[in-house]
């Protein structure tokens, strides 16, 4: 396996992109990576997306967005694992690359939720769920993710503000970026407050969905030298499983998927946890992040959030967390979550973040779930 470089980047803002099309959205985002790689054209292409038949009717996305970006006749397919797609088309483009069956890949996540709304919306996202067992009975994401938080303040003996650390963060960063479909600051004390979406879930809690696309280019590190000055290695790609349906876990606050995929990277990496210089988590709901920093060894069981309340996860901070706002601030574009979360780290590990940036950041771990951890990737990024 040839180590393998991020040498292109695009993204377009997250938000209600009520006047441009899955297709636009996807070939404006492609377009800016590869203006920043300053090349014309790949070998294959992947797509992370999670709703498109759902949300949008369409499927066949490979062919639809090759030509209408222009691509030509190239090999192109669509990956799926709910919210995980992005991460999971990641994963393809760099094993294509790492094997030497690609030259140049471009990876793309795209999503465009505001096809469908209030309802229809609902019935959408449930298909990431088991139709049988949860969707049948008009179980929701947010349903279950309030079961969760439920069980988790229950067992630790917490109160539902221990969460609002994450939150504050999120939107402390999300404000920073031109990017983010939240720019407000949330302030401490408001949080427990919020309006209730499936108690004790709440406005604050929940990341709302958003469209956008964004993309990466990979190609071998040792072509990446010549193609640009900062190139980013992906130093480890790693993936699991779990249940999808929450009530066949053994123990449902321990995140198996998040585990076995951490664990894989950081071997494969040769890394630690103390390594980490920022993590871009899933923080679809806040108890999803307490979770992942558990299964991921950066806190012992229960310990999730007192990295929230004692201020430990800031820009500036020992573990800098969603630094441009993670799901909660910039937005939840489903499978294009963790290309989004390539793209930032991406921007983290060149030096080029801004007002959100990292001071010597030098690793970077990224984790992308689908549904509540039934699915899990983790990307370790370097330079």
């Amino acid at each position: 396996m040839r180590p393998v470089a991020i040498v292109g980047i695009g993204q377009t803002p997250v938000g209600e992109h009520w006047s441009s099309s899955l297709r636009m959205l996807a070939a404006d985002a492609i377009h800016h990576a590869f203006q920043d790689a300053s090349l014309r054209q790949v070998d294959s292409l992947y797509i992370g997306n999670a709703y498109g038949a759902a949300f949008s009717s369409q499927q066949q996305l490979g062919s639809l967005v090759a030509d209408y970006a222009g691509l030509g006749n190239i090999e192109a397919c669509t990956l799926e694992a709910g919210d995980a797609s992005g991460a999971a088309a990641l994963r393809a483009g760099y094993l294509a690359v790492a094997s030497g069956a690609v030259e140049t890949a471009l990876v793309l996540g795209v999503e465009k939720s505001t096809d469908t709304i209030g309802s229809a919306h609902v019935e959408a996202r449930g298909v990431s769920l088991d139709a049988d067992y949860e969707a049948a009975h008009g179980v929701t994401l947010t349903a279950l993710a309030a079961l969760l938080m439920r069980r988790y303040m229950y067992e630790h003996g917490l109160p539902l503000d221990a969460f609002e650390g994450f939150s504050i963060n999120a939107h402390a960063n999300g404000a920073r970026s031109e990017y983010a479909m939240f720019r407000n600051l949330i302030k401490p004390g408001r949080f427990a407050k919020a309006p209730m979406i499936a108690d004790p879930v709440s406005l604050f809690d929940s990341a709302p969905d958003g469209d956008g696309a964004a993309a990466v280019i990979l190609t071998s590190a040792e072509r990446a030298a010549d193609l640009v000055a900062q190139p980013v290695i992906i130093a480890a790609s790693a993936a699991a499983t779990d249940t999808l349906a929450l009530q066949d876990r053994a123990d449902m606050l321990h995140l198996k998927a998040v585990q076995s995929s951490a664990s894989r990277a950081f071997a494969q990496a040769g890394l630690q946890p103390d390594d980490v210089s920022f993590f871009e988590l899933h923080d679809a709901y806040t108890v999803l992040s307490a979770l992942a920093l558990e299964a991921s060894g950066f806190a012992e069981r229960g310990q999730g959030c007192a990295l929230a309340q004692s201020n430990s996860i800031g820009l500036t901070s020992k573990l800098p967390l969603s630094t441009f706002g993670g799901l909660k601030a910039r937005g939840n574009p489903a499978g294009a979550t963790g290309i989004y979360q390539a793209v930032e780290a991406t921007m983290q590990l060149r030096g080029i973040a801004g007002a959100n940036q990292v001071v010597g950041a030098k690793v970077g771990l990224l984790q992308n779930l689908g549904g509540l951890g039934s699915s899990a990737y983790t990307h370790i990024l370097r330079v």
